[in-house]
């Protein structure tokens, strides 16, 4: 028998490799050997080309978010947030006591959401990771200044929600069942008559809520466990993420009307809670606070490093950060205020408004305040739940990141319900008509995929992956909305004058010259 040599031995494969292959002769070793070599190399190759492809997808979308947001977002946002302050006469001003009126009043119709209701489902969306994560990620990447701007896209974004929101009130629709829905689709369709953009935004805002946003807050949940003993990098995330799947799926089987329920009662308790705790850290280390003022707005400021690096700046962080959170003009929250019922469209509008500010100047502030307070210092190694753990922990000892672990849990989950909401509507809207329960059934089944999968995805590229498809949401809605202001315009001059009537504003559509039908308002007011 002739001799052939050995293969030289690239790995020591151990126990298990021998064992197979000690009923072989020599050479049928050897050629089990090259086989199995051949074969590793192959799955090596494919894992390099995964990884290659996988690397250069990141690439891309971290490049597209870094020109929409230095570029293009930066000017719209801004721009059309003081165009709308001026003209409506910065209502986040003179009409703030009448918003906060209007969240207490009571649907027109027994049984109806009320605009509460409304508020805490589109706060729920808001309302959620983003508010810890997303800040502490602002601040450790952009420094204390972000938190500066994440401010002004507040303020200014605030006039966007409140006109957003009254063009979907005009323009929403009656169900069979008696409630009301609509969104920027629906002013869209019956105002620009383009029912193919309409269709392209609910496909952007579909791939942006039920995937990219929900993927992004499981994620961010997940690694909130991170400090915890028993967490394990390889199986934690997907044993979290199984969870939250199959909680957020029961959940959505039962309806919007368990959603609208379940974050009615959630949000509130813990948006008071959060506060409650965040101001205590403040007040523990009150001593750093003149000092972490000076330090926002030297750094806000700091042009160098604005013009010098804006991807990585205050301006830049602040603004996405902010928009992430407060989702002010990128046409989310209008899904939610269509469906609220009340005798005029401005109504809404300011609870709209009024949401942006419980958000950001609340909440995000909250976050930017105990962590900035605490004296441990941002770094981008830290960005994310690691630095609000820490300096919870620094503050109130091992209580810190036990109560942001668990807020964090609840935020994560009215986030995921809150945006499952918005799908919903978007759905009937592409169908024309309520979608069949199987189809709705596999949809949500999908949601709740996505939502395990984002629990074990990277970090980086989610964040970058949600604020490109946040950015084509708002690079569709802000340009629409500016097209169709002059409408909401009027509307909030015909509320302000019944006002100064004395008489709870009703609209009709007839005060406002309008000359598009809205099915809604003319079925509710009774006129031709």
């Amino acid at each position: 028998m002739s001799s052939v040599a050995d293969p030289p031995l690239l790995f020591d494969f151990g126990s298990p490799f021998t064992t197979i292959t000690s009923g072989f002769s020599r050479k049928g070793r050897n050629e089990v050997t090259l086989i199995w070599c051949k074969n590793l190399q192959i799955h090596l190759l494919s894992v390099n080309i995964m990884e290659r492809e996988e690397g250069m997808f990141q690439t891309i979308i971290s490049t597209i978010s870094s020109f929409m947001y230095s570029k293009l977002l930066v000017i719209i946002l801004i721009g059309a947030g003081v165009y709308f302050t001026v003209r409506t006469r910065f209502p986040q001003v003179r009409l703030f006591k009448r918003a906060c009126g209007s969240v207490m009043e009571k649907p027109e119709d027994k049984g109806a959401i009320s605009s509460f209701q409304a508020l805490m489902v589109s706060t729920a969306s808001r309302v959620g990771t983003g508010n810890i994560v997303g800040v502490s990620s602002a601040i450790c990447i952009g420094g204390f200044g972000a938190v500066f701007w994440m401010w002004v896209i507040a303020i200014i974004g605030s006039a966007s929600a409140l006109i957003e929101s009254t063009l979907a009130q005009i323009y929403k629709k009656r169900g069979e069942d008696g409630s009301c829905y609509g969104g920027p689709a629906y002013y869209i369709e019956a105002a620009l008559h383009c029912r193919p953009l309409a269709i392209v935004f609910c496909v952007a805002m579909i791939l942006t809520y039920a995937f990219g946003f929900n993927m992004l807050a499981s994620y961010n949940l997940q690694s909130t466990f991170s400090v915890f003993s028993f967490y394990n990098a390889e199986m934690s995330p997907w044993i979290i993420g199984g969870i939250l799947a199959v909680l957020t799926g029961w959940c959505l089987l039962g309806g919007g009307s368990r959603i609208v329920k379940v974050t009615s009662r959630v949000v509130p308790v813990m948006g008071i809670a959060y506060i409650g705790i965040s101001l205590l850290v403040v007040i523990i280390n009150i001593q750093n606070v003149p000092a972490m003022f000076v330090r926002i707005f030297e750094e806000a400021f700091d042009f160098r490093a604005i013009f010098g690096a804006f991807s990585g700046s205050a301006m830049m962080q602040g603004i996405r950060r902010g928009l992430y959170s407060n989702e002010a003009g990128i046409g989310s929250a209008p899904n939610a205020s269509a469906s609220a019922n009340v005798s005029h469209p401005v109504k809404q509008g300011l609870v709209q408004m009024l949401a942006v500010f419980i958000d950001t100047l609340l909440l995000c502030t909250a976050t930017a305040m105990m962590c900035m307070s605490s004296g441990i210092d941002p770094a981008k190694e830290l960005q994310g739940a690691p630095w609000v753990q820490a300096s919870l922990q620094e503050s109130l000892g091992s209580f810190g990141p036990v109560f942001i672990t668990v807020a964090m849990v609840f935020f994560a989950f009215t986030t995921l319900l809150g945006n499952c909401f918005y799908c919903d509507n978007l759905l009937i809207y592409i169908h024309k008509k309520q979608p069949g329960k199987a189809f709705m059934k596999g949809f949500r089944l999908v949601s709740a995929l996505a939502i395990f999968l984002g629990a074990g995805m990277e970090m980086s590229l989610l964040w970058d992956l949600s604020d490109v498809l946040m950015g084509v949401m708002a690079l569709i809605n802000i340009p629409v909305i500016l097209i169709l202001s002059e409408i909401a315009f009027k509307a909030v001059q015909d509320y302000e004058a019944q006002l100064k009537k004395g008489v709870n504003p009703v609209f009709k559509s007839a005060d406002i010259g309008l000359s598009q039908k809205t099915d809604f308002w003319r079925n509710y007011c009774n006129i031709d």
